[in-house]
């Protein structure tokens, strides 16, 4: 990190509104987490999406407006601000990104600065772009796109996406990646599961379909749909210092991670990737200043890090 991006970190900004941001319901303090830079910026590029599956994380479907379209406009300046700060990554999700008008404009923007993350189902919003994509193997950063696979069998996967799609979503991955392209996938964490009798089971669908079994797998439980109250337990200030290390602290995303969106018109920066339904989260417009903010374990999806140390970077 160049000294200029360092000045950035020096002093943590806290948020003192509302009450429910710093305390818990019965007055304890809540958990926190400080940044340790700028590591990766995520972009979302809207809520509208091809897919309507009943439990995504963001309620996506045909036409959702909850998280408008990003614009080329809106995120260039974004990006050169995380250049400055030091980011090592873009990343981007939706909805499908591929719905979007701008993504390909922005991708091209993008990984003439930093390697780029797509996140995608795979389905027909990318198939119509693969030939636009594939000229994209020539720019200065290379970029990797994570498929959604939720189970590796196809009635599991269409029972939630509709028929046909696991096939559509394959045959999206395995064109990725004789383009040349790095890919991974993204898949649903069930309860009481052997993680790795899982991951097994999709290593021999990769075989079938002439993919390398090193592909990456990155699971993820199930966060329920935006607004959703959730049951989980609060993390409290204590709970921070006697169940985790330092080390483990820097593992949550709110430590080297932001989110750019777009709600109601107006750009802002989110705490993470998970949190985008609660706008206590919501850090400002400012990149600089949303880095620097000390970020408090309040949404339900905390937990998850907390319990599972899940990361949307994989």
């Amino acid at each position: 990190m160049s000294e200029t991006a360092q000045e950035f970190f020096l002093g943590v900004k806290e948020k003192t509104e509302p009450k429910n941001w710093l305390f818990t319901a019965d007055g304890q303090p809540r958990g926190y987490i400080d940044a340790i830079g700028l590591r990766e910026l995520w972009f979302h590029t809207g809520t509208n999406c091809n897919l309507a599956c009943p439990f995504c994380l963001e309620g996506s479907k045909p036409g959702d407006r909850r998280l408008e379209f990003l614009s080329l406009e809106d995120v260039r300046p974004y990006m050169d601000a995380a250049v400055h700060l030091g980011v090592e990554r873009f990343a981007f999700t939706g909805g499908e990104p591929f719905v979007n008008p701008s993504m390909l404009s922005i991708l091209d923007y993008a990984l003439e600065h930093k390697p780029c993350l797509v996140l995608t189902n795979g389905t027909k919003p990318l198939h119509r772009r693969l030939k636009q994509l594939a000229a994209f193997r020539n720019k200065p950063h290379r970029v990797m796109f994570r498929v959604s696979l939720d189970y590796p069998d196809a009635a599991r996967h269409d029972a939630g996406r509709g028929q046909g799609q696991f096939e559509l979503a394959l045959d999206g991955l395995v064109k990725l990646q004789n383009l040349g392209f790095d890919v991974s996938v993204a898949r649903l964490r069930s309860e009481g599961e052997d993680p790795a009798a899982v991951d097994d089971q999709f290593r021999d669908l990769f075989r079938r379909y002439g993919l390398p079994e090193t592909v990456p797998i990155v699971s993820f439980p199930d966060f329920l749909p935006p607004y959703s109250a959730g049951n989980a337990p609060a993390i409290t200030e204590d709970c921070m210092r006697r169940y985790t290390t330092p080390q483990q602290r820097r593992r949550f995303m709110c430590a080297y991670l932001r989110m750019v969106l777009k709600k109601n018109g107006r750009v802002r920066v989110y705490a993470c990737t998970l949190v985008d339904d609660d706008e206590a989260f919501d850090l400002g417009d400012n990149l600089a200043e949303a880095v620097r903010t000390r970020v408090r374990l309040k949404h339900h999806r905390c937990f998850a890090c907390f319990k599972y140390g899940a990361s949307c970077s994989g």
